[in-house]
């Protein structure tokens, strides 16, 4: 993939996350979640290539949303075919509530490179490059915890877990608590907390629990660019589901998965804070019909990460990609 698309996709992160912030804490998930879809589409059609959305936020019989299958970009036969993995808006109530660590995400690969994964929760473990190939899903919490914590040459009292705060967990929580590791308890948005175990200065050493299996793919292709660690397995809420990932191309639903079953070759992760959390800052609105975004830009061919900085006029944003709403 040409390097040059990544600048490209971190245009449209940063639209939906302009345009979604405009919601910040006024308790609308649905209006938050809809204007980022729609700055992101908007600025989709503005990039060269043959895209076909694999991780999306739906079925086709559910748009307006950016659906699984759909096609995105500017189609001719001399621009690459890619599939995409994206959230619009990752962390619907982090979003809508004013709380921490909402983002715009997309990640990027050649056709056919990532796992296919139905809209269903899977099981997930991650952490950073200094601990990677030393988790195991099928392990216990506690024995990650330990091999994690021997690999980092930490303490586990100085450890630091994130975990869903949702009543599933509540066992684990309990388990992992014994331990004497520190835990952060998130209400959501597992995809930039399993980022952030591959930052060092995030202070994030391991994410455990369920969540998403489509923000799973997600995670799995910024912690390759990352040198990090990814592992998860599928669990199905209904026969239905079942149904769907076996016509997905999933035939053995309760495998393991590893990095290589998720995600292949090259890929782009590209995410925007929308709300401030450990990972990025989030949109701030500036005098003059202004605003500053920050944005990271992660490739695995060559293993650079970027942060990006930027300052738009919002008055100058190209085909309604920033509709504002002013008093």
């Amino acid at each position: 993939m040409d390097r040059n698309l990544a600048l490209e996709f971190v245009r449209i992160t940063e639209a939906a996350a302009l345009a979604s912030s405009r919601w910040m804490g006024r308790g609308d998930e649905k209006a938050a979640d809809q204007a980022a879809v729609d700055a992101m589409r908007r600025a989709f059609n503005s990039v060269r290539i043959n895209g076909t959305v694999v991780i999306g936020e739906g079925e086709r019989d559910e748009a307006p949303m950016l659906y699984i299958g759909e096609k995105v970009g500017i189609e001719s036969d001399d621009v690459p075919a890619v599939d995409i993995a994206l959230d619009p808006l990752e962390g619907t109530t982090i979003c809508a509530t004013g709380g921490v660590g909402a983002t715009s995400v997309i990640a990027v690969a050649e056709r056919g490179k990532f796992l296919h994964a139905p809209d269903t929760y899977m099981d997930k473990i991650a952490c950073g490059p200094g601990a990677k190939g030393v988790i195991d899903i099928d392990a216990p919490p506690e024995a990650n915890i330990r091999a994690v914590a021997k690999a980092l040459g930490k303490d586990i009292s100085d450890m630091t877990v994130v975990i869903l705060h949702r009543p599933r967990h509540e066992s684990l929580i309990q388990e992992v608590r014994k331990t004497g590791v520190r835990i952060q308890l998130i209400g959501d948005g597992d995809v930039s907390a399993a980022v952030a175990t591959g930052q060092a200065e995030s202070g994030i050493d391991l994410l455990l629990g369920i969540g998403g299996a489509p923000e799973g793919v997600i995670s799995a292709a910024a912690l390759t660019c990352l040198g990090g660690d990814f592992q998860g397995r599928l669990k199905f809420r209904s026969e239905d589901e079942k149904k769907r990932a076996d016509k997905m191309g999933i035939k053995s639903l309760d495998q393991s998965l590893r990095l290589g079953d998720l995600c292949k070759g090259h890929v782009m992760f590209v995410a925007t804070g929308v709300t401030t959390g450990p990972l990025l800052k989030g949109v701030r609105f500036l005098p003059g019909h202004r605003a500053s975004t920050h944005s990271i830009v992660m490739r695995s061919a060559t293993g650079t990460v970027r942060m990006i900085e930027a300052e738009h006029s919002l008055e100058k944003k190209p085909n309604g990609m920033m509709h504002t709403e002013r008093a």
